[in-house]
Order: C-alpha cells, then sequence, then structure tokens
C-alpha cells in the first residue's frame, strides 16, 4: 500500500503507481508530492545540496517484518518542467520519478552500479508502457 501525502492540487496517478509498486514490492512505501521550495530544503538537510530536484528516497536503515520500505518524495515542479519539455503527460513524468524513487529504495544505486538500475527501469518502464526516463535518455 501507498501513503500518500499530497501537498499539491496534482491528481495522482494513484492506480498505476500501486501496480508499479506491486510488482516490485509487498511493504508499505510512503509518498510525498511537494513544490521545489520544500524538496530543496529537504536535499539540503539530508544531502548538504542546496537545490531542488526531482525525486529524493529515504530508505528505512533495517527490514524488520510489517515495516515500511521508506518514503519517495516528488517536486511536483520538475513532473511539470520535464513532461513540457519531453512531450509526455505529467502523469507519465510522474510514474517515470516514481519508478526512480523505487528502485532507490530497493537497492538500486545508478551513480555506483554497472547499469543494473537502469536496466531494471528500462524493464519497468516497458512492462507500465511510459516513456523514456531521464536515466534512459541519458545513457
Amino acid at each position: 500500500m501507498i501513503d500518500i501525502e499530497n501537498n499539491t492540487s496534482f491528481d495522482v496517478p494513484t492506480s498505476l503507481i500501486e501496480d508499479i509498486a506491486s510488482s516490485l514490492t509487498q511493504k508499505d512505501i510512503e509518498l510525498i508530492i511537494v513544490h521545489n521550495d520544500e524538496i530543496r530544503e529537504l536535499n539540503s538537510e539530508h544531502r548538504n545540496i542546496n537545490k531542488a530536484t526531482d525525486v529524493l528516497s529515504f530508505p528505512l536503515e533495517f527490514d524488520m517484518p510489517n515495516m515500511p520500505l521508506g518514503s519517495i518524495v516528488i517536486s511536483l515542479d520538475f513532473v511539470e518542467e520535464k513532461a513540457k519539455e519531453y512531450k509526455h503527460t505529467d502523469k507519465e513524468e510522474f510514474c517515470l520519478l516514481f519508478i526512480h524513487g523505487i528502485l532507490h529504495l530497493l537497492g538500486y544505486d545508478h551513480e555506483v552500479d554497472n547499469g543494473e538500475h537502469r536496466t531494471k527501469e528500462e524493464e519497468l518502464i516497458k512492462q507500465f508502457n511510459l516513456p523514456d526516463s531521464l536515466i534512459v535518455r541519458n545513457s
């Protein structure tokens, strides 16, 4: 189950993100949708990077039964900007960022792996009939 905290007016594609999540894990996930000012604060506080970003993932540091997988924070401002730039819908871009975030929760890390994150992301993009994501566009 996905626990959604929507701090915006965005109409979250709940059914699709639930399908994506359940294809990867049975654990609960917290999903927070914010604007750039809020995600910039989180990025600064947790990563010492004082700028807005598209998606942040906060996996729980320990794995216990019945505990959630972690939290994903998505910036609606980035969703809207990239959807327009790449000529697809806000909901498609949102789902791409959700996939990227959940893969980080599951331990994938494109910054240090040998392409496993990108490969899994491509697989999910095809499975859910989505346009290319940022990691795929940049590879």
